[in-house]
């Protein structure tokens, strides 16, 4: 036998893909600690926090607007399946997280779905995830995209989440600009 024959059968890893955006991703650095391209290969029982504190998360985003703990993903295996899936749970205390439509709350979770939308204030990420075997390990690969993911892609659009609290689907302002007197206040 050839060394070829005796090879262990190469398994496959799950990849989470997440392609971003923000307005302000070119002048002000925002994604500079985060290597766009590479696929990173991480163990399956960690959790991967994002977030500012480049103590405790695992990607770091260059903002202050950004909570020290954004959001988190954790893999996991569903009963009677061979396939591992990820979770999300919002970490931040000051912003609600949407994953598609569903807003999550501070210490809210749910199931990643296979292809979504991740927004939390002007931030998007389209998450897309790849099946693989290995139960050991999974991989995460980010690409940064030149325009907004919503319009990219046909998303609803929605108002983004302000810093303090949560949007409002019913808000009782205009969207559009309104003219005013200098004397009004």
């Amino acid at each position: 036998m050839t060394s070829f024959e005796d090879a262990d059968t190469e398994e496959t890893i799950t990849c989470l893909q997440m392609t971003v955006y923000h307005p302000g991703q070119l002048q002000c650095g925002i994604f500079q600690s985060i290597r766009f391209f590479n696929r990173e290969k991480l163990p399956s029982s960690e959790v991967v926090k994002f977030g500012r504190n480049s103590n405790i998360c695992h990607y770091t985003f260059q903002d202050k607007q950004v909570s020290r703990v954004q959001f988190s993903l954790q893999l996991f295996k569903k009963f009677n399946s061979s396939v591992l899936s990820f979770e999300i749970k919002n970490m931040s205390k000051k912003t609600n997280l949407i994953v598609d439509s569903r807003e999550l709350g501070y210490l809210n979770k749910m199931d990643l779905p296979y292809r979504c939308m991740v927004r939390f204030g002007e931030y998007q990420f389209l998450m897309e995830k790849e099946d693989g075997e290995s139960l050991e390990f999974f991989e995460t690969q980010f690409i940064l995209s030149p325009r907004s993911l919503l319009q990219e892609n046909n998303w609803p659009l929605h108002r983004p989440i302000p810093e303090y609290g949560i949007y409002s689907l019913c808000s009782s302002q205009s969207s559009s600009p309104a003219e005013m007197d200098e004397n009004e206040s």
